[in-house]
């Protein structure tokens, strides 16, 4: 498909709650340390593997999302190491057993994650990002040792769909 027939779509960034995050994940908040485990954090899956906890780098980049990912072994958690605000874009996961699912392009969110919060997504959210304003942020990021290399399906929506999907603030 040529460039000239991929259509542009803004894709509004909403706030990140709670609730509007639980189709996808969880949104981690900061809470008393000693708290017992709650509904408000996450259940997470890493027993089909290694865990691997990592800080990567990302350089600023356009926030339009042309491809889309999830990883079906594993949830994985993102954090902004210096509590920066942050977007990423979500699609419900579907059937995770099902290695030929396509995420609705039309069902799509973004999201704005605020400063000194972490999203922990469920096993197989599909998700564009983390993408941000500034230079460059550090994120921890919770996954397995092997998810970029044996668990990384991803759906180019430019090729596949023609679209592509502009976050905006």
């Amino acid at each position: 498909m040529s460039d000239t027939a991929i259509e542009t779509r803004a894709l509004p960034a909403r706030e990140a709650t709670p609730e509007a995050i639980a189709p996808y994940g969880t949104l981690i908040e900061p809470g008393e340390d000693g708290a017992p485990f709650g509904p408000a954090e996450a259940v997470l899956e890493l027993g089909r593997g290694t865990p691997r906890l990592y800080i990567m780098r990302l350089t600023a980049r356009p926030m339009r999302v042309t491809g889309i990912t999830r990883h079906t072994a594993v949830t994985q958690c993102l954090a902004a190491t210096k509590g920066e605000e942050w977007f990423i874009a979500l699609a419900a996961p579907g059937n995770v057993d099902d290695a030929g699912a396509e995420p609705d392009p039309a069902a799509m969110e973004a999201f704005r994650i605020p400063s000194g919060k972490a999203l922990a997504l469920h096993r197989g959210t599909w998700h564009a990002g983390p993408y941000f304003t500034g230079s460059s942020v550090d994120f921890l990021n919770l996954e397995l040792a092997d998810t970029n290399v044996t668990d990384h399906h991803t759906v180019r929506l430019d090729q596949r769909f023609g679209l592509a999907l502009d976050i905006t603030p």
